[in-house]
């Protein structure tokens, strides 16, 4: 991953600053948010199902009595929190938060089919500047979007900050590949058909190009989890799924 300036951030390969990404990447979810679980389904082979289950199996939210605060963070449609509120005992409640209003309504839609509104809810916000008070939440969760956000610093310390002590913090995603010949194909995969598959799909193939392109320009592994513990969180730890196309990464605010 190249380094941008202090004061300016990665839009896909493009240098753009913190604010003018919010702006653009607000504009991709806008563009992709009616299809988005379906692409995720097409670029994946439907693997994204996997790795989110593997993801809220780590989470591991009590079944019993116990009452249980989540907060899903870039969580648009409601993936993880509906895997978790299925999996959870009758006092689990996900709050679901997202900074952009297309896939949050998209999101509340799947929440009343599923019978599910009464357990997870949608709020609009910033995961950089969390409207949430101090130590409040059981977990917090964000699964492929903390690459789109702007200052991940800003979010890595809102996150510790909303958590109460001895919660954790879990996040899903992309990541580099490892497994020799993978890689090479993943490539190509990525930049020359999941464009097209976008266009097919959704009529728009730029904002899948920078979907891939965003993978490309986020921190390795390692570089990562010193992030999540510069943050203030501790025993972080990480673990690669699919040859490293995904890796979830864990941390505990102690």
């Amino acid at each position: 991953m190249s380094q941008a300036p202090d004061n300016s951030t990665h839009f896909g390969y493009r240098e753009v600053s913190p604010g003018e990404k919010q702006g653009l990447v607000n504009e991709v979810f806008h563009n992709v948010a009616k299809r988005y679980d379906l692409m995720n389904d097409l670029m994946s082979g439907g693997l994204h199902r996997v790795w989110k289950n593997l993801m809220v199996e780590t989470l591991n939210p009590p079944r019993g009595e116990a009452p249980f605060r989540m907060l899903d963070v870039a969580g648009g449609t409601g993936d993880i929190s509906f895997r978790a509120a299925k999996a959870a005992g009758p006092n689990f409640h996900s709050t679901v938060c997202d900074i952009n209003t297309d896939m949050l309504s998209v999101g509340r839609e799947r929440a009343q089919a599923q019978r599910l509104d009464d357990r997870v809810d949608f709020v609009e916000g910033n995961a950089e500047a969390l409207a949430f008070p101090d130590r409040n939440f059981d977990a917090y969760t964000i699964a492929f979007g903390i690459r789109n956000v702007p200052q991940i610093p800003l979010a890595l310390r809102e996150a510790y900050r909303v958590l109460k002590p001895g919660s954790r913090f879990l996040c899903l995603e992309f990541s580099s590949v490892t497994m020799p010949g993978l890689d090479k194909i993943y490539d190509l995969f990525s930049f020359n058909l999941i464009p097209q598959i976008g266009r097919a799909v959704t009529g728009d193939a730029e904002s899948y190009r920078y979907l891939v392109e965003s993978i490309r320009q986020f921190p390795k592994p390692e570089t990562f989890a010193e992030m999540i513990r510069e943050a203030g969180f501790a025993r972080v730890t990480h673990e690669i799924f699919s040859g490293g196309i995904v890796a979830l990464h864990s941390g505990w605010r102690l």
